[in-house]
């Protein structure tokens, strides 16, 4: 039996992945470039990701080292129209963040890691089915909850067979 292709209108892009989409490091990133090529393009539709994502990048990009590091009005810039231009932007709804409190104080989720977990509860209630991210581990719990992780080459792989299909 073959697998059923992921889905990947409507995925949910991690910090991760939308920091190097928008900001070149070189070789590693041209699988998130080229998902926002096709973001820009329409071919991956219209994806999420959390507003906490885009001020992470805006926190990142105007301190990554001198020669990446974007001015402040640019990186409102990139986010105006890079990413709140074509993204949904998604939160934790109001009726569900005590609940997700009080989750991290059972699972024992401490530091830095809450913040991930905010970025995980946020794709997993806006209704993501797959998640696109480079830190795949920090959303491992999202896969026992039935939403796909994927890094951003292995989407990138599956939206470049997914166009060469439509084309034979």
């Amino acid at each position: 039996m073959v697998a059923r292709p992921v889905v990947l209108k409507g995925a949910f892009l991690d910090t991760s992945v939308i920091l190097p989409g928008l900001i070149d490091f070189g070789a590693r990133s041209a699988s998130a470039q080229r998902l926002f090529e096709a973001i820009a393009s329409g071919r991956l539709g219209r994806p999420r990701t959390a507003w906490y994502c885009c001020l992470e990048f805006y926190s990142v990009a105007t301190r990554l080292p001198p020669e990446f590091r974007l001015q402040t009005a640019d990186a409102v810039a990139l986010l105006e129209s890079e990413v709140l231009a074509r993204f949904e932007i998604e939160d934790l709804p109001r009726g569900e963040r005590h609940a997700f409190l009080r989750e991290c104080g059972r699972e024992g989720v401490h530091g830095g890691r809450l913040y991930d977990a905010h970025i995980a509860a946020v794709a997993r209630s806006s209704g993501a089915r797959v998640v696109v991210t480079d830190n795949a581990r920090d959303f491992a719990g999202l896969e026992r909850q039935g939403i796909r992780v994927l890094a951003a080459a292995a989407a990138r792989q599956l939206l470049r067979r997914r166009t060469r299909r439509r084309r034979s």
